[in-house]
């Protein structure tokens, strides 16, 4: 078995040097430049090499990448508060270690401790007997760290989960990937982004008529049947399609 597309064995999310690369470049559009120029502040050209590497294969900075067109979109159009979640979304679906520790946080209780152990035993599970244990440590304390860089942990040694805030304007860009990924109609809601935000689907629902209403997305619910499109929001995007 091949071990996982991710970077988490050797890093988080990293969301403090993504947030400095995209406040100097979201308008140029110059990602690579600005990080090649050590805009995050490393100490050591080898420093700027790596993290230039671990963010560039996680975000791609690929504008004509219908995921990352998407995600500029949101990044510019939401509050701080919303940017931490904004990138974790996009990264739960671009890290294959990350998106499978999505069952972790769900099936702990809030106010509980989120135990490093839990992490390393969903690597293990999807992923047996491909990590030394020093590694597979490392791995789950740095899938730790993502979700608390998004706010469903807190504590430096305790970890206890929580739950973040999550506005229509993060649930939309959730939503979006979704459906950009080929997901339609209720299948929505079974995205593994979408999951990872560990609401309920009522309010998911609730929060997909507060896009409509903000006119970020068309959605309805009559019976059994829901439509959820985005051809209004993909035409101001410049994005037509999925990104299948």
């Amino acid at each position: 078995m091949k071990k996982a597309k991710s970077i988490h064995g050797a890093r988080t999310i990293m969301f403090s040097e993504l947030e400095k690369v995209m406040s100097f470049s979201l308008e140029s559009g110059q990602y690579l430049d600005a990080m090649a120029d050590n805009v995050f502040g490393k100490k050591s050209s080898d420093g700027v090499k790596q993290t230039k590497g671990f963010l560039k294969r996680l975000y791609g900075f690929d504008s004509q990448y219908p995921p990352f067109a998407a995600f500029m979109y949101f990044w510019k159009m939401s509050e701080p508060n919303e940017k931490p979640l904004i990138a974790f979304l996009y990264a739960v679906n671009q890290d294959n270690l990350l998106a499978e520790s999505v069952q972790v946080l769900q099936n702990v209780k809030l106010g509980t401790k989120v135990a490093v152990e839990h992490f390393e035993e969903i690597v293990e599970k999807y992923h047996p007997n491909q990590y030394a244990a020093n590694t597979l440590r490392s791995t789950a304390q740095n899938l730790a760290s993502s979700w608390k860089q998004a706010g469903f942990i807190e504590g430096k040694v305790k970890n206890i989960r929580i739950q973040p805030e999550i506005t229509y304007r993060t649930a939309c860009f959730a939503f979006l990937l979704a459906y950009l990924n080929g997901d339609r109609g209720d299948f929505i809601w079974n995205n593994i982004g979408v999951n990872a935000l560990c609401l309920h689907e009522s309010k998911l629902r609730t929060l997909a008529i507060e896009c409509a209403k903000n006119d970020l997305m068309q959605y309805q619910y009559a019976g059994s049947v829901t439509a959820i499109n985005f051809t209004n929001l993909l035409i101001k995007m410049g994005i037509h399609g999925n990104s299948n």
